[in-house]
């Protein structure tokens, strides 16, 4: 869910005006070379009109070049400064969910309620143990290591639906920020003071922690080769001048030079890259890296986990399916039995369904020994004190354990269960199969349209799953999946992952689990759930705070718009420059070479006022794409080639066009009001 603004536009545009004159430091401007030269130039011009009106020879255009070249250089500040400041209105808010307060702190997590010693909030660290009760705060990230409880998380997520936390499981992580509502959780705290997620999300928004990325830096690179091109290009322009017999003044080349390097997108680069990381936190996504938000942009598979990522993953027992020769009743106190060391919600869903058919004749037998579920064996159940061996798994896995085929009859009902997206689970005594419990998992709502959007972006959906390979295909049908990797462990996971980037392609992988950890922790983009294990979000460099899987379409979108913002202002930028040359330079050798005046496509008046007139088109083009560069270049799901022609079009031909049309009307403006 998207946060709503938090700032009025007027505070924040009177805070970033404050900030772009405070942004004029050089060590901050030393940031950005492209304005730190700008900024250079516009001393030197101070100094050449200070010594002009030092000897009386006047110096008007010279004054006026020097205001607008400093003007510049304050518009891509207030650039900058507008952007962090969006953030900054984001992260106050952010900053009040984190309040100090008392909490309970148990010297371990087996002491009594009654030995809970009541501290300080900010004196908790990482590994101590926090009771939290009805009513509390949770006071930082943590992982619930006993009991269960009803959490609002609206503070984080903005959904008012509280959610379910418990100790096991998937679900036992907690975010700091966030209100237990009822009953009461035994925390073990995952994060030191100033390192929770909240902390992480206001450092990002208000760009503290904001490092350039790999494509930004190269960008740089380029701009600053430019700049010195266009430096040599512009000092060689006075020499070549005296040989044709005529002479340039120094503050005219000073003002060709910022006219002709990349302003527009040296003061807008560190604007889009903020902006971008603005979007992301909006949607409440945390990414650790903004190299992970531009490889969104470039992902060509994605990778998700079936449970809890495309389903809802709290599958349910909806009925027994008893052998031939089993009553329901007997299949439903050996699945009893064979869950009662299995504390999943699965299993606990088979105790609740078993209890229900039974009522008050539950079995009631000795158990001698509780076999665990294990992600090898599959299976789980119990050793009876008489040696009846109770086993409940997957299907194959039982099948190994008994070594006995299941009956035509049942067979079919678990190939329909599997076919109609359930989940077969075989419960066995000793080595005979006594029937088949029907899961139930349901689809999240939008998923498969959602998909359709991917697929017109060119990423390939994979569905990973431990299901067995007829669930995992009735599954993947109903959600729309482009393929599915069915009885995938962990390993096979992240060796898909290596595959796919061995083939180069950049591959994202949504999850939730602690088995999803390593391929998190391989895949180029790794989205972790905040609802899953404290390993997955460590092993993410992503983290939905929504826990939505569907989330990843935004961030997808979100990088691509990113580069594609970047990429679009540039172009228009480059474009920029060379229309300005070749308007600019006629004019300023049109006395010695009159032949010149057939370039002289605008007209511009004189020399001064097309000088001029280019310095302050140069300023305000940085004005007029702020909105763009803070709201990003709208996206469409098409095609590589069909953006590039887009792009190439609106903003390569505008961007030769726009300077002709813009110095034109300034020139005539500055004419007017006889400014030269």
């Amino acid at each position: 869910m998207s946060r709503p603004e938090t700032a009025a536009p007027r505070g924040l545009y009177t805070t970033a005006a404050r900030q772009s004159l405070a942004k004029l430091s050089p060590r901050l401007l030393l940031r950005n070379p492209v304005i730190f030269v700008t900024a250079v130039v516009a001393a030197l011009t101070t100094l050449l009109a200070c010594r002009d009106l030092a000897a009386g020879t006047g110096g008007g255009v010279t004054i006026q070049i020097t205001l607008w070249l400093w003007i510049t250089v304050l518009f891509a500040n207030f650039a900058e400064a507008l952007a962090e400041g969006r953030g900054k209105a984001r992260a106050d808010s952010l900053r009040a969910t984190g309040q100090e307060t008392r909490v309970k702190r148990l010297p371990s997590a087996e002491a009594p309620h009654a030995s809970a010693e009541a501290v300080s909030s900010a004196e908790l660290r990482k590994g101590q143990i926090v009771l939290v009760e009805a009513g509390d705060l949770i006071p930082i990230d943590g992982e619930a290591v006993a009991g269960v409880a009803s959490v609002n998380e609206s503070a984080i997520t903005g959904e008012s639906a509280p959610v379910i936390r418990e100790a096991g499981g998937d679900r036992s992580s907690v975010t700091g920020g966030t209100t237990v509502v009822s009953d009461w959780l035994v925390i073990r705290v995952t994060a030191d003071p100033g390192q929770s997620f909240i902390d992480r999300m206001i450092a990002l928004v208000e760009g503290a922690e904001r490092q350039k990325t790999p494509n930004e830096i190269a960008l740089s690179i380029l701009l600053t080769g430019l700049t010195l091109i266009f430096l040599f290009v512009v000092v060689t322009l006075e020499p070549f001048a005296r040989y044709s017999g005529t002479s340039i003044p120094v503050v005219f080349l000073a003002a060709l030079f910022v006219t002709l390097i990349p302003t527009t997108i040296g003061g807008l680069l560190s604007a889009i890259g903020i902006a971008g990381m603005d979007r992301l936190v909006k949607a409440n996504v945390i990414a650790k890296s903004g190299r992970a938000v531009e490889a969104a942009g470039d992902v060509d598979v994605l990778l998700l986990d079936k449970t809890g990522t495309i389903t809802f993953g709290n599958r349910m027992a909806d009925a027994f399916v008893p052998a031939q020769g089993v009553g329901e009743a007997r299949l439903a106190e050996a699945a009893w039995l064979a869950s009662q060391s299995d504390d999943t919600p699965e299993g606990k869903s088979v105790v609740a369904l078993a209890a229900r058919l039974l009522g008050d004749a539950l079995p009631r037998a000795e158990i001698s020994a509780h076999v665990a579920f294990s992600a090898q064996t599959r299976l789980s159940g119990v050793d009876l004190e008489q040696g009846t061996m109770i086993r409940k798994g997957a299907t194959d896995a039982i099948l190994r354990h008994t070594g006995a085929e299941p009956d035509p009859v049942l067979a079919g009902r678990i190939e329909a269960i599997a076919r109609s997206g359930g989940t077969p689970l075989l419960v066995s005594q000793d080595d005979r199969i006594l029937g088949a419990i029907h899961l139930k998992d349901i689809i999240k709502p939008g998923v498969r349209e959602r998909f359709a959007e991917l697929r017109a972006m060119g990423v390939r959906t994979v569905m990973i799953t431990g299901d067995n390979p007829l669930t995992a295909a009735a599954i993947a049908a109903e959600a729309g999946v482009d393929d599915f990797m069915a009885e995938a462990t962990p390993e096979a996971k992240l060796q898909r992952i290596r595959d796919e980037q061995a083939q180069g392609r950049l591959v994202a992988m949504c999850g939730d689990g602690s088995n999803d950890a390593p391929a998190l922790a391989q895949a180029d983009v790794g989205v972790a759930m905040n609802s899953g294990t404290p390993a997955a979000k460590e092993a993410g460099n992503l983290i939905d705070l929504d826990s939505d899987p569907t989330k990843l379409i935004e961030i997808v979108m979100t990088g691509k718009q990113l580069l594609i913002s970047r990429g679009a202002l540039t172009t228009f930028s480059i474009a920029n420059d060379a229309a300005k040359y070749f308007a600019i330079l006629p004019a300023l050798f049109l006395g010695a070479y009159p032949g010149l005046a057939a370039l002289n496509l605008m007209g511009l008046s004189s020399p001064e006022s097309a000088i001029l007139s280019a310095v302050i088109f140069n300023a305000l083009v940085i004005v007029a794409l702020i909105p763009l560069a803070l709201r990003g270049v709208r996206y469409a799901p098409v095609s590589a080639s069909a953006l590039l022609r887009r792009n190439l079009l609106l903003y390569g031909l505008g961007g030769l066009v726009v300077p002709f049309l813009g110095i034109k009307a300034i020139d005539m403006i500055v004419v007017a009001l006889a400014l030269v």
